[in-house]
């Protein structure tokens, strides 16, 4: 297996998607309690990195074997079977992963608190049961309910914990307040399950896979993928408004023009090889241009 394969395998173009809820994080974490934990938090970082390869290889794995058009989708689409890459590698890769960030996940726990523990338990529940078991999360309408929540608020909130949980306080309001923050992350990753969704929709029934999609068609789909879009940044302006961002945060706003010439594209057609790149783009340089703005508010003039 070369790195071109590897790198397919894991989805590694995708983990934008939970490196920068993990920088928001620190960011957030500097900004509100002025506290890091470097050490923890290196071992964190890791933890979440090998926990998410897992996850797309379990994921990869998942769908070769219960793919019902062995034909054309288990020979020719996914890799496993394109590449024809060994059942031991592939098994042996996903046992690495999982047991070496699970095994890293407690040595942070055991640094900072428990708390630490039960929410990462939470990501391996959904990480697990997303592309396994009888009913995959992944082909129910709650993939992408449940993969914004876990890698655009929990790993969020994992990493303000870890740096401030000598200060963090458990209660409703510093919870609203924590996803009122990560809500515009969490938002754009659902986004990003949508839209594959609805590229898939097709390919996805022909396998037996219901998503969202299925339920509500794509005409509804793309009326929620669009609002999601605003709905992220008024979050954030409601966040400047209530004292929890700095005003700086508003300048996120320039880049709206850029978000409408990257939707345009798949809002007039859904073909995962040509216009499914759009919301990968809208979800990279909204969280790109939100983590700079944020450590730009950490400077003091």
């Amino acid at each position: 297996m070369n790195f071109k394969i590897f790198a397919e395998l894991i989805e590694l173009k995708a983990k934008t998607a939970s490196i920068f809820p993990f920088l928001l994080g620190l960011a957030y974490s500097l900004y509100h309690y002025q506290s890091v934990n470097l050490s923890a938090l290196a071992i964190y970082f890791v933890a979440m990195f090998m926990f998410n390869c897992f996850v797309d290889i379990w994921d990869n794995y998942n769908d070769y074997h219960k793919a019902v058009d062995t034909d054309d989708y288990q020979k020719n689409t996914n890799i496993i079977g394109r590449e024809n890459l060994s059942m031991g590698l592939i098994k042996s890769l996903l046992a690495f992963f999982f047991f070496g960030s699970l095994i890293l996940g407690i040595i942070v726990a055991l640094m900072t608190g428990w708390a630490v523990f039960w929410l990462g338990l939470l990501c391996y529940v959904v990480g697990v049961f997303y592309a396994g078991g009888p009913k995959p999360l992944s082909s129910l309408p709650l993939g992408e309910l449940l993969s914004g929540l876990t890698m655009g608020y929990v790993i969020f909130l994992i990493c303000l914990y870890i740096n401030s949980s000598q200060n963090f306080v458990w209660s409703f309001a510093n919870l609203a307040t924590t996803f009122l923050i990560a809500l515009p992350n969490t938002l754009l990753i659902a986004n990003l399950m949508l839209a594959n969704n609805t590229c898939d929709l097709e390919e996805d029934e022909a396998n037996h896979r219901y998503t969202i999609v299925h339920y509500i068609g794509k005409k509804a789909a793309l009326i929620w993928w669009t609002t999601a879009l605003i709905l992220a940044f008024v979050a954030i302006v409601v966040a400047v408004i209530l004292g929890l961002l700095s005003p700086i945060m508003l300048l996120i706003l320039l880049i709206a023009p850029l978000m409408i010439k990257f939707a345009k594209p798949y809002l007039q057609k859904q073909v995962k090889k040509e216009t499914f790149i759009s919301s990968v783009k809208i979800l990279m340089v909204f969280q790109l241009v939100q983590v700079l703005l944020f450590f730009v508010s950490l400077i003091k003039f």
